[in-house]
């Protein structure tokens, strides 16, 4: 059994957990409590997530992402000029908190599959909270970069010094105010969050702010988790299983995937690991499939509950027919345009959405000792959400952060022709994600193989797609696949890891058509691999996550 997590003292909480006999949800709901403390800048009680969970059995999703509110405009993000509003100012305060899900879905998902009682799994997060935690470098950095966290009075109360700047790197960081929201949830389950003067308190503070928002009590009250059928697809001798909409990370990595395998022969040959990095042939077919996805992406995918599936089948995007059908367009050279294709030969009448960034995200991958497991990918979106810090109406110092999800829906809601984009802000509607919890089975014998997610918005598919193929393509385990180079597409330049591939490499692809921007991309993966001797988990080193086992 074991914990791959974003934190040593969250992997900590969740093994304690599982020591105690506790579930995989057991431990995910201890892990997620003292991430909202260590990794604020990610993931926490004030955003989303969504969850895969294998019983032995079968696997299940839950669905616990942000919802807008019932008072939300789908022109909250355009300016008197009728441009979309730049992402740096969306982002902050109350217009871009949407209604948090991560707790009721926490507790839907305990309901089922719990075996420690619920108020237990808080205790090692209070702890915390009222003794403190080092703040440790990737924190500091964050703060010491982030321009709006500070313009929260009490974020800057908490975080930060008289004099504006962060403090230290070891410097013990207590939030008795988080301690008390968590004792709340804790008693009185997530309904503390949602009802009552925690809810009060949120609501008030989103209202209220200079850039007000739409969250009532209302919303907070009605908010339900839904456990969605998981979205299964066959690549190679494996059954993949992630979240369908209004997550596009399962499609796009199973599209790119597929489309990898059905590429002219010679075009995209098998990786020579031994150099450590995939070479310009490859990278560009790679590339190309990856842009393909990315333009269905950005045509069909949105809350199912508002967007009917292409061809009445979300499947229909991962067709075998249809990805050689999308696969055949990779040539030699880089395509000078792509569209979106027709899957089931059903053409949209939807607008293709804009580019818009996806930011923070923590990842948690759990075995317990039953050989249950659980990957949960979490998120307040941007690095610190929406800027905006709650204390539960305490008064106390410290707090929560609120998520600034609805800056994953389309600024603009038409296009130029009036056509509406799948993706558009409306009430009620789930925002689209590019997170992917993933979890793969072998088809000959169905047991579980692999438990993998990453941080990285819509780049966490890549991320995702590099350790399956480094496991159980190029033939490493799951940690040498994690510290592979990365590599991206998102439809733009095609984007490497600086110092980490071959000039040659570079220029090659450059010779192909491709622009190239070498960029540190900070993934955080984190990953458990079924090997012939047992369980054998991965932590990304690019960030400061562990692993956690015995």
């Amino acid at each position: 059994m074991g914990v791959a997590a974003a934190h040593p003292l969250a992997a900590d909480a969740g093994l304690a957990v599982l020591r105690a006999g506790g579930s995989a949800v057991d431990a995910a709901v201890a892990v997620q409590a003292v991430l909202t403390l260590v990794e604020p800048q990610s993931s926490g009680i004030g955003g989303g997530a969504f969850l895969l969970h294998f019983d032995g059995q079968a696997v299940s999703a839950w669905d616990g992402r942000e919802t807008a509110p019932a008072a939300a405009g789908d022109r909250a993000f355009v300016g008197a000029d009728g441009e979309a509003s730049p992402l740096s100012e969306a982002v902050f305060g109350g217009r871009a908190v949407g209604t948090p899900g991560v707790l009721r879905m926490l507790q839907a998902a305990h309901r089922q599959q719990g075996r420690r009682p619920w108020a237990e799994l808080f205790a090692p997060a209070i702890a915390l909270a009222d003794n403190g935690f080092p703040i440790g470098q990737r924190l500091h950095t964050l703060l010491t970069d982030d321009p709006l966290l500070r313009r929260d009075p009490q974020a800057r109360a908490y975080f930060y010094q008289a004099d504006g700047s962060p403090h230290r790197v070891g410097h013990v960081l207590r939030n008795p105010a988080l301690a008390a929201v968590l004792r709340a949830v804790a008693q009185q389950g997530a309904d503390a969050l949602h009802s009552g003067p925690i809810a009060q308190d949120m609501v008030a503070r989103v209202r209220g702010h200079a850039v007000p928002g739409a969250l009532s009590l209302a919303d907070l009250a009605a908010y339900a988790p839904l456990q969605r059928t998981p979205q299964c697809a066959d690549w190679r001798a494996w059954r993949v299983c992630g979240m369908g909409p209004p997550s596009s990370g399962h499609t796009v990595l199973m599209q790119v995937l597929g489309m990898l395998d059905a590429t002219a022969p010679g075009l995209a040959p098998t990786v020579d690991v031994t150099l450590g990095v995939p070479g310009a042939q490859w990278l560009h077919a790679y590339a190309e499939a990856s842009r393909l996805a990315w333009a269905d992406r950005a045509l069909y995918l949105a809350d199912p509950a508002f967007v009917p599936a292409p061809a009445g089948d979300w499947a229909s995007l991962l067709a075998p027919a249809y990805l050689q059908q999308r696969a055949a367009l990779i040539t030699g050279q880089r395509m000078a345009t792509v569209q979106a294709g027709e899957p089931g030969g059903q053409r949209s009448a939807f607008a293709a959405m804009a580019d818009q960034s996806e930011h923070g995200t923590s990842h948690l991958s759990i075995v317990d000792a039953s050989g249950h497991a659980v990957a949960m990918t979490s998120s307040v979106e941007s690095a610190f959400g929406a800027r905006v810090m709650a204390d539960g109406g305490s008064g106390l110092p410290g707090g929560y952060l609120l998520n600034n999800q609805l800056t994953d829906f389309s600024f603009l809601p038409t296009d130029a022709q009036g056509r509406p984009v799948a993706n558009r802000l409306q009430p009620g509607k789930r925002p689209l994600s590019s997170m992917l919890p993933t979890l793969v089975f072998d088809r000959a014998d169905g047991r579980l193989r692999m438990v993998v997610g990453s941080p990285g918005g819509p780049l966490a598919p890549h991320f995702v797609a590099k350790v399956i193929l480094g496991t159980l393509a190029w033939g490493l385990d799951v940690q040498r696949a994690a510290d592979l180079p990365n590599f991206v597409q998102l439809g733009g330049p095609v984007l490497l890891e600086p110092r980490r591939f071959a000039d040659g490499t570079v220029q090659a692809l450059r010779e192909r058509g491709h622009s190239v921007v070498l960029l540190p991309m900070a993934s955080g993966v984190h990953a458990i691999e079924r090997k012939a001797g047992g369980w054998f988990g991965a932590a990304d080193p690019r960030r400061e996550g562990v692993v956690r086992g015995e």
